[in-house]
């Protein structure tokens, strides 16, 4: 098969997936809309993995290694600029293919057991695979135009579907943040992306990548246009001050937090910005900027998640923060490290939300974990699983996030010590609030109503096997990349060879393996002895939160409620605006009504005095006529015209 054939078949499925689900949602049963739903989405994972295979294999491409760039057709053509729709096969893109369309298959599985009982469960399936076919499109473009037209899709998705049950107000309020915040970040992504034309007069990576090996280190041109493309990285990706939209969209139904804002479109911004490595290799102020706010949001986020009692809000700042842990690893110019904390975050994070699901099912839509407790005896498979993600986000070992998470701190370590100290700090803050979650959730006494734990049982299979598959995952793969050079550096290394070139030493860790084994004890020593803190205070004293009504200390409070981020944007930010257009709107439609209003007067007052002139009586007609025709020939003979 023809590889341009299969480029276009894997963004192809979930598309028509989308349509026939989209058209026919109101006449298609609900178990032909769910495997409509997953055969489309299993149909680009099983296509992705053909591909995987012969690009690996080569042979049924090219005897180079070099990227496969499959043109579909000339799009645009303005002068000089060209603009292709096309798609290119890398070894980042296949490998963020391979991601999506593996969990996304695992999550629209899921989607079936959790939403079967929902009214719009058809035109949710749609809507899944409909954001599948855009973050397909976000990867597999060759160029920035097409990867801003995915770009731009899974941002309405996203808003489609945090506001699916569009009924309750909040969660409409919720996604219209969402979608707007997400503006204000694709405002300085699309003025990068025209920065980028006026400067290589192309948009396609390859030309734009090879042009800029001949700029210097620290090229004031490729300094703004990295910091634009980095503004679109902070609002899909998350990053202060664009964060506070992902919390609210836990409004969202829980397969949507595990797809959207977990394992795929958050982590867009890193993707973009490993893409464009050698942009941001050549431009070392752009990175030191990103490390300052990656660790900011790390620190930030996980220490909201102390003390949030929603499951989901839980695991939505711990979201954040592992985002600025992945940006973290890229100022460091840690590239591989920084993607594998992607892939390993989409197992463990997306195992973390459809666990929650799982509880959430079970508790009969109740997230407070104050009224959870014990749940690990009526949920075992859920249990088991969220304690395998637990362990994994923690960064404990052997499983997938400490190898991951231990690569990134390493190359900060000789990046910036002080970086690292802070990361291992927010490392730590992550281990203590996870487990609290655990504990609180699954540990003690039952604390819900006895209509809960009357209701209380394990979520079906097509809730539980996904589980299962992800939790096999977060727990071994931490293979991709071992220390010392493992699979995933090798495989990627063809991707920065752009970046080597411009600064050879860039994406070397220089690290004896004394240090790196120390560097790995004092991060899994950190992590460890959070764990045993949290089980000190919610297992062993049987802690639990105090109520909403509670009176709290004032740090308590100033983290309980968020740092009072959002009032302050709503303070000095959204009412300004707000009365800014309100004053406007109300200025403009007082002026705009009195033009109106004043033409109809005229209109109607000189309307009311011409009909006057109409008498009836002909001689006054007559004589009107006369007088006409003698004022005609008395100007055409007086005045020349």
């Amino acid at each position: 098969m023809k590889p341009e054939l299969l480029c276009a078949l894997i963004p192809l499925f979930p598309l028509i997936g989308f349509l026939i689900n989209g058209i026919g949602f109101r006449h298609i049963s609900k178990g032909a809309a769910g495997a409509i739903a997953v055969g489309a989405a299993l149909a680009s994972f099983l296509t992705t993995a053909y591909l995987f295979g012969a690009f690996m294999g080569q042979a049924a491409f090219r005897d180079d290694a070099g990227p496969l760039v499959a043109t579909l057709f000339n799009w645009i053509s303005v002068g000089d600029l060209q603009i292709n729709f096309s798609f290119q096969i890398d070894q980042l893109s296949l490998l963020m293919l391979l991601v999506v369309t593996g969990v996304g298959t695992l999550i629209h599985l899921y989607s079936i057991g959790y939403m079967k009982h929902d009214e719009g469960f058809g035109k949710f399936m749609a809507f899944l695979n409909l954001f599948v076919f855009f973050m397909l499109l976000l990867v597999m473009g060759s160029n920035y135009v097409i990867m801003f037209i995915g770009w731009e899709g899974v941002g309405l998705c996203s808003y489609l579907l945090i506001g699916f049950w569009n009924t309750n107000t909040s969660y409409n309020n919720a996604a219209r943040k969402a979608f707007v915040m997400n503006r204000i970040g694709d405002l300085g992504f699309l003025l990068g992306i025209f920065m980028l034309i006026n400067t290589f007069g192309t948009v396609e990576y390859i030309d734009i990548f090879k042009q800029a090996t001949s700029l210097p280190v620290g090229d004031s041109t490729i300094l703004i246009i990295t910091l634009l493309l980095f503004v679109g990285a902070m609002g899909k990706s998350a990053q202060i001050p664009l964060y506070t939209w992902l919390p609210d969209a836990m409004a969202g139904p829980t397969p949507v937090s595990a797809l959207i804002h977990a394992a795929t479109m958050v982590t867009a911004g890193i993707y973009m910005v490993v893409r464009s490595n050698v942009l941001y290799t050549l431009a070392p102020l752009t990175l030191e900027i990103i490390g300052g706010i990656a660790i900011a949001t790390a620190l930030l986020a996980a220490s909201i998640g102390l003390l949030q009692n929603d499951i989901k809000k839980v695991l939505a700042y711990s979201t954040v923060s592992q985002l600025g842990y992945m940006f973290l690893g890229l100022s460091a110019t840690a590239y591989t490290a920084g993607m594998f904390h992607v892939v390993t975050h989409a197992f463990f994070k997306a195992l973390l939300f459809l666990g929650a699901g799982s509880v959430i099912h079970a508790m009969s839509d109740e997230q407070d974990i104050r009224k959870m407790g014990g749940l690990r005896k009526a949920l075992p498979i859920t249990f088991i699983t969220f304690l395998i993600g637990t362990i994994a986000i923690s960064g404990l070992p052997p499983f997938a996030g400490f190898f991951s998470k231990d690569e990134i701190l390493a190359h900060v370590f000789v990046h910036n010590k002080v970086l690292w100290a802070l990361g291992v700090l927010g490392s730590g803050l992550t281990s203590f609030y996870m487990f609290r979650l655990l504990f609180l959730t699954f540990f003690g006494e039952f604390r819900g109503t006895e209509e809960q734990r009357h209701h209380l049982h394990e979520s079906p299979a097509t809730m539980t096997a996904p589980l299962v598959f992800l939790a096999i995952l977060s727990a071994v793969g931490g293979l991709l990349n071992l220390p010392g050079g493992g699979w995933l550096s090798r495989f990627l290394d063809p991707v920065f060879m752009f970046s080597r070139e411009v600064n050879p030493t860039a994406l070397t860790l220089e690290l004896d393996h004394s240090t790196e084994y120390t560097l790995m004890a004092v991060s899994a020593g950190v992590a460890l002895l959070a764990l045993v803190v949290a089980y000190v205070m919610y297992v062993s004293r049987r802690a639990v939160p105090a109520p909403e009504t509670a009176e709290r200390s004032l740090p308590e409070q100033v983290v309980y409620n968020k740092y009072y981020i959002d009032e302050l944007y709503d303070t000095i930010i959204v009412r300004p605006i707000r009365g800014l257009g309100d004053a406007l709107y109300s200025f403009g439609e007082g002026l705009v009504d009195g033009v109106v209003n004043g033409v109809a007067w005229l209109v109607r007052q000189s309307s009311a005095q011409l009909r006057l002139m109409q008498s009836g009586s002909i001689g006054f007609y007559v004589l009107a006529m006369v007088v006409s025709i003698v004022a005609i020939f008395a100007l055409r003979f007086f005045v020349r015209f």
